[in-house]
């Protein structure tokens, strides 16, 4: 059986170059502008910001999912992920996009295995697999049991 799933928002312009974007439920409108460095307004969500908003979210909600499949408990997890635009010959885009999850674990032995569901969640996030940039993990895993003293 063939699922399809549909997602859809909408954008207004609103003047000069930033606008409001929403969706038909109940989320509250989010307002935008083009960054800075394009003659946008500082201090107000991009679409450029929201590209990575979504590839670190969707990164953290597939990791659950499949840590929760896999039965692994894990205390923590802060994904922070960085586009990096360039100008190419049919203009700007994101060439690259680093994503690095920060994974708390309980204990040094759940350290290979929580690199190990890092890595397939990198191959997994549906985010990421829609982007044509070059995908870059760069995981970090952080032990929260005090490291035995060894005398």
């Amino acid at each position: 059986m063939e699922h399809n799933y549909r997602y859809e928002t909408t954008a207004n312009w609103i003047g000069a170059r930033k606008g409001i974007v929403h969706d038909r439920s109940t989320f509250p409108p989010l307002a935008f502008s083009a960054p800075p460095e394009f003659q946008g307004e500082a201090g107000k969500w991009t679409p450029e910001h929201m590209l990575t908003a979504a590839v670190a979210s969707c990164f953290v909600t597939t990791f659950r999912a499949i840590a929760e499949i896999s039965k692994f408990e894990a205390p923590g997890l802060e994904v922070t992920a960085e586009g990096i635009i360039e100008k190419g010959e049919h203009g700007y885009s994101f060439t690259r996009v680093i994503v690095r999850p920060r994974l708390t674990v309980a204990k040094e032995a759940d350290r290979e295995r929580g690199l190990r569901l890092l890595e397939k969640t990198e191959r997994s996030c549906l985010v990421s697999r829609s982007l044509r940039s070059e995908m870059v993990l760069e995981p970090a895993i952080v032990v929260s049991e005090p490291a035995s003293a060894t005398v």
